[in-house]
């Protein structure tokens, strides 16, 4: 399919080392794109398929996006057809009910996808490009054990809400997804624990788990002119948990 084929496009994927970015990343490389990622560790041979990584053709590119100024200096783009944000993370063992916690995953979580937007607005005015918001469908219920990774996530979906009326008029789209439970590094306190995994699993109507393929899936759609005048939505992809 035409819409589909992202030859000569640029995409960059902030959390595409592993994942659900990683996921992302290597579909659009697999649709011609020239995709390039973020990560957190020193190079792209310290991450390990086992691990849920391919780096297969991936540019990479080592930014703590915790750190504002760290991504202030990263090159500046003349062009960004796609950007994708899919960092996150999440503290158990009620870290977040301390404030250093819940400053750190909020951080990550929220306040870095506004400074990575505003890092590349001007490359993304310039191609009329895409903007893809990696949020989670914990943004329309209360997780009782997280509430900075939730705090975060309620607020990703309102900043998609407000960039995609805001950067409208500068041919900017922006749209973001609300994953559901994905089976990956970071949902392994459920999926390790069998008892917890079939509570969930009940709770989907498809009754499995999603992977980073179902996202990538949504993301393509919202890169193309498939969803032309889809502006400022967060689509839940979460096989029915929310409903």
């Amino acid at each position: 399919m035409k819409e589909l084929d992202f030859s000569g496009k640029s995409v960059l994927v902030v959390g595409g080392s592993s994942g659900i970015g990683n996921g992302i990343a290597q579909a659009f490389r697999a649709r011609g794109a020239k995709v390039a990622v973020w990560g957190t560790r020193t190079q792209a041979s310290d991450y390990k398929k086992d691990d849920g990584s391919d780096m297969a053709g991936l540019s990479y590119a080592q930014v703590d996006v915790g750190d504002f100024d760290a991504i202030k200096r990263q090159p500046d783009l003349d062009r960004l057809d796609v950007l994708v944000l899919s960092q996150g993370q999440v503290l158990y063992k009620r870290a977040e009910f301390e404030i250093e916690g819940f400053q750190q995953v909020i951080d990550v979580n929220l306040n870095s996808l506004m400074a990575c937007a505003a890092k590349f607005y001007k490359a993304l005015c310039a191609a009329k490009g895409k903007l893809i918001i990696i949020s989670s469908t914990a943004a329309y219920h209360s997780t009782k054990g997280n509430p900075a990774y939730n705090a975060s996530k309620t607020g990703a979906l309102g900043l998609t809400r407000t960039l995609g009326e805001a950067w409208a008029v500068d041919g900017i789209r922006v749209n973001g997804i609300a994953p559901g439970l994905v089976d990956t590094k970071m949902t392994k306190v459920t999926t390790s624990n069998p008892q917890r995994l079939q509570g969930t699993l009940e709770r989907i109507p498809l009754h499995r788990l999603g992977t980073p393929q179902d996202m990538a899936g949504v993301a393509l759609f919202l890169a193309s002119d498939l969803s032309a005048y889809v502006v400022g939505q967060t689509i839940p992809v979460d096989g029915g948990l929310i409903l």
